[in-house]
């Protein structure tokens, strides 16, 4: 299965992300397929850099981006933002003494 997904390069503290197309298995910085767009968090505000006609390609073939990706791309007009759920949170059950 095909992923869009982020691809951390840049020094110790100072990190730069490209966005690629990478077989789901491959590891975070390990084999990717193609490079399409860059992002900078350390900017203000974030650089962002997609490659529109490659994305939207990788996307028709069937590739699935992560939840950050796809925040990427949403924001670039390139699909839909993700929908997150909120967890709910767990209650302890007091045990009611007769």
């Amino acid at each position: 299965m095909l992923r869009i997904r982020l691809r951390r390069v840049g020094k110790k503290k100072q990190p730069q992300y490209r966005l690629v197309v990478a077989d789901s298995a491959a590891p975070r910085d390990g084999a990717f397929i193609e490079t399409i767009g860059t992002y900078n968090p350390l900017t203000n505000p974030a650089t962002i850099t997609v490659n529109e006609p490659k994305a939207r390609e990788w996307l028709s073939k069937g590739a699935i981006p992560s939840e950050r990706a796809q925040k990427i791309l949403a924001g670039q007009g390139i699909g839909e933002p993700p929908v997150f759920t909120p967890k709910e949170k767990k209650v302890k059950e007091v045990a009611a003494e007769a």
